[in-house]
């Protein structure tokens, strides 16, 4: 359990941060970067569940509790030692991922297929949507970053791929099933 009496601790004014094994790294690591993305990512979903009712909007909630699950599992990079944490630790597992993918399934099986690349836009749901995509691309790329050089728990990686896909169907469903998307015209400004 999560309890919090004071909000400011003062530790963080040079600069650094504590991981959640603890260990102070600089505010501007690559870990931190990929694990506040995430966090961003959560912020912009609860932006469009304003707009979200439903099932879609109880889809969104499930999300962002994973996505709390993926800041606990990237702040902490130490897997080889979780056993001695003292305490379970939180890892992302590949039944979330999988359950993403059902939902992309049965979400996708109800739009027709793709014929031209869509811009972001349309409905309230689906601009935000978009949103949310492009900002968990920008966590993808970054916990990618730290995979390179830290160890990184493959099934975080596999969620925030699917994470993205599952926001783009989303937003195409919330476009009255694709037939409101707004369709790109290439070269029509020319």
């Amino acid at each position: 359990m999560v309890v919090l009496n004071k909000i400011y601790t003062k530790t963080g004014d040079a600069g650094e941060t504590a991981l959640g094994d603890g260990k102070r790294v600089a505010k501007h690591a690559v870990r931190v970067a990929a694990y506040g993305t995430v966090d961003e990512t959560n912020s912009v979903l609860g932006l469009a569940r304003l707009h979200a009712e439903g099932e879609v909007d109880r889809a969104l909630a499930r999300i962002q509790n994973d996505l709390f699950d993926l800041g606990a599992d990237l702040c902490r990079p130490d897997m080889e030692n979780d056993g001695e944490a003292g305490y379970p630790v939180l890892r992302m597992v590949d039944a979330q991922v999988g359950r993403l993918e059902s939902e992309i399934d049965a979400m996708n099986a109800k739009l027709e297929p793709l014929r031209s690349f869509i811009l972001p836009g349309g409905s309230a749901l689906s601009a935000h949507l978009h949103l949310a995509r492009t900002v968990s691309r920008r966590a993808e790329r970054l916990t990618v970053e730290l995979a390179k050089g830290e160890p990184v728990n493959p099934a975080a990686l596999k969620y925030l791929n699917r994470l993205s896909d599952w926001l783009f169907v989303a937003a195409r469903m919330a476009n009255d099933d694709g037939r409101a998307d707004v369709l790109w015209v290439p070269g029509a400004n020319r």
